[in-house]
């Protein structure tokens, strides 16, 4: 009887593993079947990486679940969007800014060759605003910024993304822009002394301010300085937005104006022609109904749970010569915003 026992049990113990083992291997087969999307975004911390890491479930669900989005943290817009034409990714987290140096081949992607295809324009999700201010001892030296052609300015760090749209309004303008650089904690003490005579700052989505610009604001009495009408109109023909921010959302203190007008840069999420034009269309899509449950978990998406459709056509007025992702065309279209003079992206 021992015996019979001892038996059944070795037999119900294989029939387990047996099965065990069975159960296990459907598991990889399934994982397998669920395709990847390697969403290149800024470092850990930041705006940018946050904002990717929310949304991955929503186009998870939008793609029905046939996807998976991990999120891969880069150090810059530059190098992510980098990362994705060189195969390393599928969604490429950028600037409107750094759309135009890659299609102009300057800045960080002189001499640059893509190993896969080029990144379209595809996404916009969130505005921050370039502003000029300084402090307000100097205040009525300045009434347009004009007045800072050629005089010492902290446009922000060398070569980070504002410093890089403050290039591109000058060039707009015509006026000489005389960068020096400093510290960013500094920034406070380089106003008072006059070392730098203005110093930009910005806002996301009209909401916050940087941190050093936090204890600046602290330290100094400042004043926030806005382009004239005329200013106003270049820039607006050379095809970059121009809006107004509330200096309550952002500032502790009075800073001299009932709105900040700031030029925007537009920071989105590019994607190439290795990604489908149904894919493209199913995500834009699904923000677009989320639109308004994203504002409300998190401020930053206000300004395009306001106008979806015309922040897409702002980030793509600001390279016009930059193709458009067929799914993107193909939104825009359905929502009345295509522009005929805009081309679609293609494998040619």
């Amino acid at each position: 009887m021992f015996k019979r026992k001892w038996r059944f049990t070795v037999s119900l113990s294989v029939a387990v593993l047996a099965g065990f083992f069975a159960f296990s291997s459907i598991l990889p087969a399934f994982a397998q079947e669920r395709k990847s999307l390697r969403w290149a975004t800024s470092a850990v911390g930041s705006y940018g990486y946050n904002v990717a890491a929310a949304m991955t479930k929503i186009v998870e669900e939008a793609l029905g679940g046939e996807y998976t989005v991990t999120v891969q943290p880069y150090t810059s817009p530059t190098v992510a969007m980098k990362s994705v034409m060189d195969g390393n990714g599928e969604i490429a987290y950028t600037a409107d800014i750094g759309m135009t140096e890659f299609h102009q081949r300057i800045g960080g992607f002189k001499d640059y060759k893509p190993k896969m295809p080029e990144i379209a324009h595809t996404w916009y999700a969130y505005p921050m605003e370039s502003i000029m201010a300084t402090s307000a001892a100097k205040a009525a030296q300045f009434k347009c910024w004009k007045d800072f052609s050629g005089k010492p300015v902290f446009y922000t760090n060398a070569g980070f993304m504002n410093w890089l749209n403050w290039r591109r309004i000058y060039n707009a303008l015509g006026y000489n822009f005389k960068h020096v650089q400093i510290d960013l904690g500094a920034n406070a003490d380089a106003l008072q002394s006059g070392s730098i005579v203005g110093s930009a700052t910005y806002t996301t989505a009209g909401r916050s301010l940087p941190a050093y610009w936090k204890e600046t604001e602290l330290r100094i009495d400042i004043r926030v300085i806005n382009p004239c009408p005329d200013e106003v109109a270049k820039i607006k023909a050379a095809g970059l937005a121009v809006v107004e921010v509330d200096p309550k959302h952002a500032f502790s203190k009075d800073v001299g104006v009932k709105s900040a007008v700031g030029v925007p840069i537009l920071f989105g999420y590019n994607v190439g022609l290795n990604i489908s034009e149904d894919i493209v269309y199913k995500m834009l899509a699904a923000f677009y109904k989320n639109r308004e449950s994203l504002a409300k978990s998190d401020p930053g998406f206000t300004p395009m749970a306001k106008d979806f459709v015309g922040m897409q056509v702002q980030g793509i007025n600001a390279n016009p010569d930059v193709a458009v992702h067929p799914g993107t065309a193909r939104f825009l279209k359905e929502h009345k915003a295509w522009n005929n003079k805009w081309k679609i992206a293609s494998a040619k």
